[in-house]
């Protein structure tokens, strides 16, 4: 959705640019080769002197790719026109915002409960303060990781590419639980430490029973 959000912004129109005189237009603008493609992310991604003046009749029109000065600001904003310089307008941007809070409505009652849950249940009673103390400094420290590198991630790769890391991260790490992390639904925390004793193996082929179910079984 973010990617669709960049790629759905308003245009830029030469026209439009022009018309608050050519000293005006951003230089990256008036240097480019080719500007049909253009819209309102590749003026402000072209050059850090560059903003987007949207059209004054309707935002998501084509716009004009202005450099950035206080008497052009002043000029756009005159003219009941909107200032843009850190991001566009798009209709698409609604979407993302309804999906982001969908993504932690689901996330916070379901996978963000279960870490903490986890580590109630799999370490021996010996290891348990020690091991839950580890588990809950690495869950912060990865977290504060992921705050001081947001923005100047979104900034080399962009909303979409920084979510699409963020994806393949969390997919290495489904790998990794996969073949990590035993199951201990149902079990009492000494099966769980004898089921560990024994040495976990990954169900893969769903038909193989945990160790200390197979005990209890025989």
């Amino acid at each position: 959705m973010f990617h669709e959000t960049s790629i759905h912004a308003p245009p830029v129109s030469s026209l439009e640019s022009l018309h608050f005189g050519r000293n005006s237009t951003c230089s990256s603008f008036l240097q480019a080769p080719d500007v049909s493609s253009w819209n309102c992310m590749s003026c402000l991604k072209a050059s850090s002197d560059c903003a987007f003046c949207a059209n004054g009749d309707n935002k998501y029109h084509p716009g004009a790719c202005l450099a950035i000065t206080d008497a052009i600001q002043g000029s756009c904003r005159k003219e009941h026109r909107t200032w843009y310089t850190q991001g566009c307008p798009t209709k698409f941007g609604i979407f993302a915002v309804l999906l982001l809070g969908l993504y932690i409505i689901s996330y916070s009652p379901g996978m963000g409960t279960v870490p903490w849950i986890v580590n109630s249940e799999i370490y021996p009673l010996r290891y348990r303060g020690v091991g839950g103390g580890i588990a809950a400094v690495s869950n912060w420290v990865s977290n504060l990781i992921v705050s001081e590198t947001f923005l100047t991630l979104t900034e080399a790769l962009g909303s979409s590419g920084t979510f699409l890391l963020f994806a393949g991260f969390s997919f290495l790490g489904l790998v990794a639980i996969f073949f990590l992390v035993p199951e201990t639904k149902g079990l009492q925390f000494e099966e769980v430490e004898k089921m560990l004793e024994k040495g976990f193996k990954p169900n893969i082929c769903c038909c193989n029973k945990p160790a200390a179910e197979e005990d209890d079984s025989k």
